[in-house]
């Protein structure tokens, strides 16, 4: 007993003689990074202030830069983008806009004749791209497991090289990589904003690793064993107070619908410089299509619109289509075709399309599924102009800028039940329906049974209904509430 009351006695002395030295060197070590980030800081200040350039009035100009890996991909996000850019040029005329992507394999003007192209808006003065080498560290696939801190982290090492190769004054996220957002305002000395299209994490995310269910981002084996389940709840929870933490250090904070506000004030807790910016949407574009009777035709069209990401949950689509099929009693020569109409933005991508395809082939479906990948925008119009229904299956969708497009095209929208479909687009206007929602298979191909038995009186009636609602979501729209949450930033 002495002799291990003796041991217990030395090692408490040992642990106290180490605590003190072992503090002062923690407060050294402290101290040090503070200096450092503290002389990065004045350094970066300075490097913007000899690269400066100074307007035809000679003052200094106003750099405004966005950061946006992936600003050719030709989703919504990337419509946002463009069209938050037009607009400050209208209104900050003076400025300089900076970009920056990591498309090296296409110039600035290829870019911009793309935006042009995919979304038909003309940017009224010059942008200046920032190419990013980095942008593999925010690639999913890089991460086969903690796919969310590690590409966070890579998100801050693509946010340091591009700090690196120019320092703006006002730096806007526009692609939803939070934990920039402290970086560009401490070691930069920006004004910060940023614009939140999907949160990185939600509550609902934190829900379906607690209830066990399986998505595309929970794997079966992790639902299928306690253990794994509750150690990914630890991880989700502890990340989702990290994020938080990141997210609040900006100025201004725009999200796009009611369902990403729920979770941004949530997650971010900073209610005063939070506020709804409905994303823009091409409605005038797309109500200048005519809208009349439907033609007597012995094919239909059925069109989904959406970037061919995991998320979207085409499978959803395709199987609900081939269900449908399987189950309609129409003749042969009236059964509708669906088209697939969607961006890639990489090799992962691509090989998602040859996926579907082939899953296409399984259900014996293929000759009745087109896929139109990266399409121009009048071919676009054209597919939306012939279709009756218009067909989305995104769980939780943040907003949804292809569901507006096609209810403005005049098709008939069948959206999840979830999300901002459910909470801002698919809802009564002035109380009369403009669209349908659904949550599985059987719901998909039984609504699209239902719309397809309405007679093309009562589908009109709903069209018309439907672009009638979605004049809130127009570019006008969008750019007074933009330009009014970002002045703060011009300040």
């Amino acid at each position: 007993m002495a002799a291990g009351g003796f041991c217990l006695c030395s090692l408490v002395r040992l642990l106290c003689s180490l605590f003190i030295p072992g503090l002062f060197l923690s407060g050294a070590l402290c101290l040090c990074l503070v200096v450092v980030l503290w002389g990065i800081r004045l350094w970066l200040h300075q490097r913007k202030n000899q690269l400066a350039s100074t307007g035809k009035d000679g003052k200094r100009q106003l750099v405004v830069a966005f950061f946006h890996p992936y600003c050719n991909a030709g989703g919504g996000g990337e419509r946002v983008l463009w069209c938050a850019i037009r607009a400050l040029q209208k209104k900050y005329k003076d400025a300089i806009y900076v970009v920056y992507t990591g498309d090296k394999d296409v110039t600035g003007e290829q870019i911009v004749e793309s935006a042009f192209r995919r979304f038909n808006i003309k940017l009224t003065h010059p942008v200046k791209f920032v190419f990013l080498e980095k942008r593999y560290l925010v690639e999913a696939s890089l991460y086969p497991h903690f796919t969310l801190l590690g590409q966070s982290l890579g998100s801050v090492l693509l946010g340091w090289e591009a700090l690196m190769k120019c320092v703006p004054d006002v730096y806007i996220d526009s692609m939803g990589y939070a934990f920039t957002l402290p970086l560009f305002k401490y070691l930069g000395s920006c004004r910060v904003g940023c614009y939140v299209h999907y949160p990185t994490i939600s509550t609902d995310m934190l829900s379906v690793v607690r209830s066990q269910n399986a998505r595309f981002n929970n794997a079966a084996f992790i639902t299928r064993n306690p253990l794994l389940s509750k150690l990914k709840l630890v991880y989700y929870y502890m990340f989702a107070f990290v994020y938080g933490l990141v997210g609040s250090r900006s100025d201004v904070i725009m999200v796009n619908s009611s369902w990403t506000l729920k979770h941004i004030l949530s997650l971010w807790r900073a209610g005063a410089c939070t506020s709804v910016v409905y994303p823009p949407c091409d409605v005038q574009t797309f109500l200048d299509i005519p809208l009349h009777e439907e033609k007597s035709t012995t094919e239909y069209f059925i069109v989904s619109l959406g970037q061919f990401r995991p998320e979207k949950d085409h499978p959803l689509q395709i199987r609900a289509f081939a269900k449908f099929l399987e189950k309609t009693a129409l003749g042969q020569q009236s059964l509708p075709k669906l088209i697939l109409i969607g961006g890639c933005r990489n090799q992962q991508d691509e090989q998602r399309v040859n996926r579907l395809k082939k899953l296409c082939e399984e259900l014996g479906v293929d000759k009745k599924v087109e896929f139109k990948v990266n399409i121009p925008f009048e071919e676009l119009k054209k597919y939306l102009a012939d279709a009756i229904i218009g067909l989305h299956t995104m769980w939780n969708e943040h907003f949804g800028i292809g569901i507006v497009e096609c209810m403005a095209a005049g098709t008939i929208i069948l959206a999840h039940n979830s999300g901002g479909p459910k909470l801002d687009i698919v809802v009564p206007y002035e109380g009369h329906i403009t669209g349908f929602l659904a949550e599985n298979e059987d719901d998909y191909s039984e609504t699209i049974a239902q719309i397809l038995s309405l007679s093309s009186e009562k589908r009109l009636e709903i069209r018309q209904n439907a672009r009638q609602s979605v004049n809130r979501f127009a570019d006008q729209e969008f750019e007074v509430a933009f330009l009014l949450s970002v002045e703060q930033l011009f300040k």
